[in-house]
């Protein structure tokens, strides 16, 4: 039993608050061991990495590799060595399972990149719990020791990959420099896979070998960082404040209206905000910043870190009772439920604590730890399928006419919500109604995702009003032809565009308004010297053309073609080269040439 009188497993009857004993062959051996690994990752990936995508086997034994190794690199000691190297095992093993699972990036779907981040989240609560516990000898978590050994891991990998870079800039000058004599092995090798993967794992293992056994450098970059943060807290705390107190005074429905870009700034300054806190608590009552400035802003983050959890938890939750489930808000609904936890475990802390609430905060933080680490590995695997909620529910709102079918979403349905998106178009295929049938028979056709509706052309078209200038003025403009404007850049987000139609009719050119804005006066002490006017004579006007009554995008770039007999790689080695009057048709505001040339 333990102190406390909690079941602890011992696992060594050692001093386990000595500081670890120094061992001189780790930097070595970690060096050895990174340049194993990029070796072996080279042999996976190949040569041909950037011109083929791995697959779901390669990149779960590439998991396996790194994960392991990178967490020997991280925990191991001599004494209970076994211990890191099991443990390390047994998370590259789950990585690598993970891995596969969700299988090659190209075969994700709306939000599945969330799932790698996921994993890597979880290994990265893991391994300092498992640090905590290695150094007591038992089963015990100390929130001290896993909080010193999280911060000693992050500025670890920083350092690291700061080394990493520079070794890369030492090769690169040096292959330069003997270039100069003319040899040229070094700058060759710098080119290979095989040696920029391996100089990447000599690199990162060598210099994560070194730092580990000099402890005071690490624990005093580790009390560099954390100053640097606890300063930034009562800035952070003075702005979220006003911000919270504005509210009242300005109301909410400017955050309603930007309901996408809501959640996710609100969800970042949580995060700093407890990021900071943390800075300023520190892990022990003694390593507390005790300057009245850094703790009441840290109290001020804590108390308004909540509001901010609620009003992103009512932003996602509008926008989902708006538009229903799609992976990305699902996610998004996640990382709100989390952090709301932690803001209402920091708001409880302070009203239990008050001046001393970093005693209550610290053991919270530690429970918090283990509940994020299990459900981040939980979301790592497709066994919480978010793909399919969203389905059922888009589905759902379509069958029961919530949403009309020229709103709905074919595009997710067909390239976003993977296998289960897939299975519902083709069952939607079958409808008796034809209003759902045939977009539906559409979008499973599709090969491209812009071939297919959004469900929101109905509402770009209505957005372009006071946006599109049409020339000649009083013109009126098609319904396929408005459709086409507003899917357009830049008339499909919020830019101003004009529309210009040629003689006849059958043509007309789009052209961003930006391009001829007129630019500021110049200050009276620089009138004399020319203005830059915006050039835009490299960017190219959509052009629209009229073919049987219906409007179509043409293209607009005049590109040389191939003679049949002669390609032009073989004219140009035989050097057929010659310069030939053409006749052109190109776009012209005022004498400037705007765009390519077109047939």
């Amino acid at each position: 039993m333990s102190d406390s009188g909690t079941l602890a497993t011992d696992w060594s009857e050692q001093d386990n608050n000595a500081e670890p004993a120094a061992w001189p062959f780790r930097p070595l051996l970690l060096a050895l061991l990174g340049l194993a690994t990029g070796l072996a990752a080279h042999f996976l990936l190949g040569n041909e990495f950037f011109g083929r995508e791995p697959s779901a086997l390669t990149l779960a034994e590439l998991a396996v590799l790194t994960v392991t190794t990178g967490l020997i690199g991280f925990t191991i000691e001599r004494r209970l060595w076994w211990a890191a190297v099991v443990f390390a095992l047994v998370c590259g093993v789950l990585a690598g399972a993970v891995v596969w699972w969700n299988g090659v990036p190209s075969q994700w779907s709306g939000g599945d990149g969330w799932r790698v981040a996921c994993l890597f989240l979880a290994i990265a609560i893991a391994a300092p719990l498992f640090q905590a516990a290695r150094d007591e000898g038992a089963i015990r978590f100390p929130y001290a020791s896993v909080h010193d050994h999280a911060w000693s891991n992050i500025v670890l990998w920083g350092a690291c990959w700061a080394f990493v870079g520079i070794s890369f800039v030492l090769a690169v000058l040096l292959g330069a420099l003997f270039h100069l004599i003319k040899l040229d092995f070094l700058q060759d090798l710098t080119r290979e896979y095989w040696f920029i993967r391996a100089l990447m794992g000599t690199a990162f293992g060598g210099a994560l070998g070194l730092l580990r056994e000099q402890t005071q450098v690490v624990r005093l970059l580790q009390r560099v960082v954390a100053t640097v943060l606890a300063v930034l807290a009562p800035v952070l705390a003075v702005g979220l404040i006003l911000f919270v107190l504005a509210l009242p005074f300005t109301g909410l429905g400017a955050l309603w209206d930007a309901t996408s870009a809501t959640t996710p700034i609100l969800l970042t300054c949580v995060v700093g905000a407890l990021i900071l806190v943390n800075a300023v608590i520190g892990e022990l009552p003694d390593h507390e910043r005790k300057f009245p400035l850094l703790k009441f802003g840290a109290m001020g983050l804590g108390l308004v870190v909540f509001p901010l959890a609620v009003i992103a938890a009512i932003a996602i939750g509008l926008r989902i009772g708006q538009y229903g489930y799609t992976p990305e808000r699902l996610w998004a609904l996640t990382f709100v439920v989390i952090a709301t936890a932690f803001a209402l475990a920091y708001l409880v802390s302070l009203l239990r604590g008050r001046l001393d609430w970093a005693t209550v905060v610290r053991p919270a933080n530690l429970r918090l730890a283990f509940a994020v680490c299990g459900v981040a590995l939980l979301l790592a695997t497709p066994l919480v399928s978010f793909n399919a909620i969203s389905t059922r529910d888009q589905v759902a709102r379509l069958e029961s006419g919530n949403i009309s079918p020229e709103q709905f979403d074919w595009r997710a349905l067909a390239f976003d919500f993977g296998q289960p998106g897939k299975d519902a178009l083709k069952r939607l295929t079958a409808s008796r109604n034809a209003a759902v049938r045939e977009p539906a028979l559409a979008a499973s056709k599709a090969e491209y995702r812009y071939d297919v509706s959004d469900g929101r052309a109905a509402k770009r078209v209505d957005d372009l009003t006071g946006r599109l200038r049409v020339l000649p003025h009083g013109t009126a403009v098609p319904e396929d032809l408005k459709k086409l404007v507003a899917d357009d850049y830049p008339c499909g987000t919020r830019g101003k565009c004009t529309l210009t139609f040629l003689p006849g009719g059958s043509e007309a050119l789009l052209i961003d308004d930006g391009c001829f804005a007129t630019p500021p006066p110049a200050p009276v002490e620089t009138r004399a010297t020319s203005v830059a006017v915006p050039d835009c004579s490299q960017s190219n006007p959509a052009r629209f053309v009229r073919k049987d009554e219906k409007w179509a995008a043409a293209s607009s770039a005049h590109s040389p073609r191939d003679t049949p007999d002669v390609p032009a790689a073989v004219a140009y080695s035989a050097g057929r080269i010659e310069v030939r009057k053409v006749e052109r048709r190109q776009v012209f505001v005022g004498d400037r040439p705007v765009g390519d040339a077109f047939e």
